[in-house]
Parts: C-alpha cells; sequence; structure tokens
C-alpha cells in the first residue's frame, strides 16, 4: 500500500505543476490580449488621422473610415497646401522656441530645487515641497482666467513670457520626481566629493545630474510631451494670432473657414506634422520614463 501511495506521489506532482503552468499560459494570453486590444484602440485614432491625410476634403466626409483609393486619394496636396499656408512655420518655430527653453529651465530649476529640498530636511524645506506637491492637485481651469489677467500685467503675454508660465506649472512634477530620486542616492557620495575639496556647485553638476539622467530624461519627455501639445493655455495667453502663438493653435486658426468650413484634408496633413517630432522623440526616450517614474516615486 505504501509503496504505491510512493508511486502515484510523481504523477500528482507533475499534475500539479502542469496545471500550474496551463494556468499560467491562459493568464498571460488573457494579459496579452487586453494589452493588445487598448494598444489598438489608444493608436486607431493615429492611423484614422493619418488615412484621412491623404484623402479628399469630400471623401473624408463621405467615408472618414475608408482607405484613399484611385477616386479619393489625394497624393501630397494636403501636406503641401498646410505647408504653404501663412504662419505654419513661425507658429512651429514659436513651438521649438516655447518648448525647447521651458523644459531647459524646469530640468535645471527643479533638479536644483529637489536637490537641496531633501538635503537639507528642515521643516520649512518640507513646506515648500509640500508646497509643490499641491499644486500637481490644482487644475488649470481654477486659474485660467486670473492667469491671463496677471500674465498681461506682468507682459508675460509673448512667446517668451509664457516660457516662465510652463516653468511654474511644470515645477510640481518635476521636482516631485527629482525629489523622489535623489532620495535614493546615498549621502556617503557627495560627502566624499565634498571632502575632496568640490563646492555646492561643483558637487551638484559633476556628481548629482550625472547619476540623475534617468530621471532627467523622465522628466524632459513627459514635459516636452505637454507642452508641445498644449493647446489652452497658448490661446488664453498668446491669443489666436498665428504668428505669435504656437503650432496647436495655429493649426485651428489656419484651417478655421468661414461659416464653419474647414478642410479636413488639410487639418488632418498638419495634425501628422504636428505629432511627427514628438512621436519621434517619445520612441527614443520611452525606456527612460518607468525607469524615472518608478525611480522617482519609491521614497517619493
Amino acid at each position: 500500500m505504501t509503496e504505491s501511495r510512493l508511486i502515484s506521489n510523481p504523477n500528482t506532482e507533475y499534475q500539479k505543476k502542469s496545471h500550474s503552468k496551463t494556468k499560467r499560459v491562459i493568464s498571460n494570453v488573457v494579459i496579452y490580449f487586453i494589452l493588445i486590444l487598448c494598444t489598438v484602440v489608444f493608436i486607431y485614432p493615429i492611423i484614422l488621422v493619418l488615412i484621412n491625410s491623404f484623402k479628399k476634403k469630400l471623401y473624408i466626409t463621405d467615408s472618414p473610415f475608408a482607405f484613399p483609393n484611385a477616386e479619393s486619394f489625394n497624393g501630397i496636396e494636403n501636406y503641401a497646401e498646410g505647408l504653404s499656408g501663412s504662419g505654419f512655420w513661425t507658429a512651429a518655430l514659436n513651438s521649438v522656441i516655447v518648448t525647447v527653453f521651458s523644459v531647459i529651465l524646469i530640468l535645471l530649476l527643479t533638479s536644483m530645487a529637489a536637490w537641496y529640498l531633501t538635503r537639507v530636511n528642515t521643516w520649512w524645506s518640507r513646506l515648500i515641497y509640500y508646497a509643490f506637491v499641491f499644486s500637481m492637485l490644482v487644475p488649470f481651469q481654477m486659474v485660467m482666467l486670473p492667469l491671463v489677467g496677471v500674465a498681461s500685467k506682468l507682459h508675460l503675454d509673448n512667446v517668451f513670457g509664457v516660457i516662465f508660465i510652463y516653468i511654474g506649472y511644470g515645477a510640481g512634477l518635476s521636482t516631485f520626481l527629482y525629489s523622489g530620486f535623489v532620495k535614493t542616492i546615498p549621502t556617503e557620495i557627495e560627502e566624499a566629493a565634498a571632502i575632496d575639496g568640490c563646492s555646492s556647485i561643483q558637487l551638484f553638476f559633476r556628481i548629482v545630474t550625472p547619476i540623475m539622467k534617468p530621471t532627467t530624461m523622465t522628466v524632459a519627455v513627459l514635459n516636452i510631451m505637454w507642452i508641445w501639445n498644449d493647446y489652452l493655455l497658448p490661446s488664453l495667453v498668446l491669443g489666436t494670432n498665428v504668428t505669435d502663438t504656437t503650432l496647436p493653435v495655429a493649426i485651428q486658426v489656419l484651417n478655421a473657414g468661414r461659416y464653419g468650413d474647414v478642410d479636413i484634408g488639410v487639418l488632418m496633413a498638419m495634425i501628422v506634422l504636428a505629432i511627427i517630432p514628438i512621436i519621434l522623440f517619445y520612441l527614443v526616450g520611452q525606456k527612460y520614463i518607468v525607469r524615472g517614474v518608478t525611480a522617482g516615486a519609491v521614497k517619493g
């Protein structure tokens, strides 16, 4: 009897392992199916815009979900017309200026602030840190009306002035991410550099900044995507003059015809042109996002 039990035990263990493996396979299949479904849901609108950017105007309204055929295909005419439109390149340059300078200053100022507030660790430094965190919870819609008046009085209602507004709104999340990462950096590294004669400025730029590279890339990617694609803030502060505003606002203004007449094909083409740079940058920096957010949230 005992011998038969010993013989049956290996089979039982094998069946348990096989059943467990089957459950893992089924679980992985379900997870991959959900992820693929979510990917299709998110990518489909972009593909739809890309398809319609090569179609003639009337065919877009009649059959927006159909692929271009010999009759509806418009080649690159929509792109040529969009690029030749007055003000497109000026608005694109404004977007580049606002995005580049805003992100550079956000990275520099918030990284220094986060490092100092984390290392000082007093009651007032914690108070300032929590003020940065609280600013993340305030919706822009609550302050957008008084913001327009303040920006006008301070003469910030221009391309270079709006940079300082973006710095203020980007400081909360950026400081939060940097602070969490700085807490993971061993203080012994900084103490050793200080003993070797590094000043505070040298310590930050030569020791701390290279270590914070993953979080810096994460903060850069998140802020570039936000500022480049932002429509509401530039439309309120900069207005709708194409030569004085950024690309998202200019796209809407350049394609707003009379009595609601909009050339959808040109509009789709300009949207594709506007999202190409941000997609390319995201593909380059995407590997740093999860790594930086995770590192910044461990002790943040």
